[in-house]
């Protein structure tokens, strides 16, 4: 959803702004320990999208996010004494990474509270920058809490990862580099948004310094606080947040951020966990960075204002926020990314329950590229098989759906669909209750479009096929399982024909696994 402001000169008149802000801002003294980023053009989706589109790479940054710019802004405001008793955050990465790195310059004390859920790499960086990591809780509010109840027990200071002015100064120093960066024209800016540190921060000196440019805040869906807060008039807590892009999963913005955001923002932008996938994909394309998904939402957002205004020709700048992402979720990510691009589309499709209804369903395809092909056989009237294709947008994939209807496929489209994208695809499967005579073969064959089709042709339809798994990953070959009905006197001649596709197959019918799980 994008809520946008109708256009304006400015927000609020220059001296209406706190100029605190902006002495905050150009008083920072952050590049001990900070550096400054470059602002690289993405010279790829700006020809997709025939905008200028600029990226602003806080993942470049020591610690890889622009966390320790508000961090080490906050130490250096703080009087001695309170140096010399020691510091204290609760934090499940990016603001304890800053914290423990800011704290390791000055020779000051840092302890940091994060959740036992925390993954060890974040644990592991926090601690060899010197911190004192407790682990407590599972989640960031038990941590939080903690962290308040050492502060009077230890006497120390804390350090919030948004919600204080110091911070948001520090942060805000993203903004002034990246106008002096970029002098020229620019027509908008967007900004992740989590607590609102960043947002608060850059909004502030860019409204104050250029105040024709618009600023938009970016959210999830799943964890939109700031629209929600604007939408309510105060500040909300919301129920529950997704954890997907877990740098921006904030219940409730911040006092002091909501403050600035609500004076300075020209609109806010929601984004989907599949659309930030796909602003993943895209950073990657340009710079051969992974984005974690928090560092990722502003570029999401940009497409989706490019996409609903239409505006082109435009010079349009974001921030990559950080890179701070696990190596295990990047299989999550690129299975979410092609919907996200609007590029798949995930259809539950029934055909009839014979040998070759698998060969007539796939012509009707044409030469469209099947993305994923899962089937297990039911009984012997109809199949369900769960399919992805690649389309070119929304428009194409509605073609594609009235394209099945006229050849007579009932089609349910499954694409924004939750539960059939996370779940149901791995468990397309199971057992066939009275099913005889099956075999199982795996196979390899060279990835290109029609590639499938061409296969099911080789099988020329003689034998109904009971199981069928196919997904493609991006590689080079093709991997798919089958599942055939055929009887012994038949088999010799199954693998006389099998030989003769000159493809890599594998008999994996007294396969464990398959005896295990898929076997009558």
């Amino acid at each position: 959803m994008l809520k946008r402001a109708a256009p304006r000169e400015s927000v609020l008149p220059k001296d209406a702004m706190p100029k605190s802000y902006i002495k905050r801002i150009l008083d920072a003294r952050i590049y001990d320990v900070a550096t400054e980023t470059p602002l690289d053009p993405m010279r790829q989706l700006s020809h997709r999208f025939s905008n200028r589109i600029l990226l602003k790479r806080e993942d470049l940054q020591p610690v890889f996010s622009f966390k320790v710019r508000g961090a080490y802004n906050k130490l250096l405001q703080l009087p001695a004494e309170q140096r010399a008793r020691g510091v204290i955050a609760a934090s499940a990465g990016n603001h304890a990474q800053g914290l423990a790195l800011g704290a390791a310059q000055l020779g000051v004390r840092a302890t940091i509270v994060m959740p036992k859920t925390t993954p060890q790499i974040k644990v592991n960086a926090v601690r060899m920058r010197g911190a004192e990591v407790i682990l407590h809780g599972d989640a960031f509010d038990e941590a939080a809490a903690k962290a308040r109840e050492l502060v009077e027990e230890r006497g120390l200071t804390f350090v919030h990862p948004y919600d204080d002015p110091d911070v948001i100064a520090g942060q805000g120093t993203v903004a002034m580099e990246l106008l002096r960066q970029h002098s020229g024209n620019l027509d908008a800016v967007f900004i992740p948004v989590g607590g609102g540190g960043l947002a608060a921060g850059m909004a502030a000196y860019i409204k104050y310094v250029r105040p024709e440019i618009r600023v938009y805040a970016v959210e999830p869906e799943d964890a939109a606080c700031l629209k929600a807060a604007l939408e309510a008039g105060e500040r909300v807590r919301l129920p529950q947040v997704g954890l997907f892009a877990d740098g921006v999963a904030v219940a409730q913005i911040g006092e002091e951020t909501h403050r600035v955001l609500r004076e300075t923002v020209d609109g806010v932008i929601t984004v989907s966990t599949d659309e930030i996938c796909a602003a993943i994909k895209d950073i990657f394309e340009d710079t051969r960075s992974i984005a974690e998904p928090a560092g990722a939402v502003g570029l999401a957002g940009l497409k989706k204002y490019i996409e609903e205004s239409g505006d082109r020709n435009a010079a349009l700048a974001t921030v990559c926020s950080g890179a701070n992402t696990n190596f295990d979720r990047l299989r999550y990510i690129s299975e979410r990314t092609e919907i996200g691009e609007k590029r798949e589309a995930v259809l539950a499709v029934t055909i009839p329950e014979r040998a070759g209804s698998y060969l007539d369903f796939c012509r009707s395809l044409g030469d469209r590229a099947i993305t994923e092909f899962n089937y297990r056989y039911a009984d012997g009237g109809e199949a369900h098989i769960f399919v992805g294709m690649q389309v070119a947008a929304d428009a194409d994939r509605q073609q594609l759906l009235e394209k099945l209807d006229a050849d007579g496929y009932r089609v349910t489209d499954l694409t924004d669909n939750e539960m059939a994208k996370l779940h149901i695809r791995h468990l397309v499967g199971g057992r066939a209750p009275g099913l005889s005579d099956e075999v199982v073969y795996r196979f390899e064959f060279p990835e290109r479009p029609g590639a499938l089709r061409k296969f099911l042709e080789r099988l020329a339809g003689r034998w109904n096929i009971t199981l069928f798994h196919y997904r493609n990953h991006g590689a080079a070959y093709g991997r798919v399982l089958v599942g055939m009905q055929v009887a012994p006197a038949e088999r010799q001649a199954l693998r006389a024909l099998l030989e003769q596709l000159q493809y890599p197959f594998w008999d994996e019918s007294d396969n464990p696994a398959y005896r295990f799980f898929l076997a009558s």
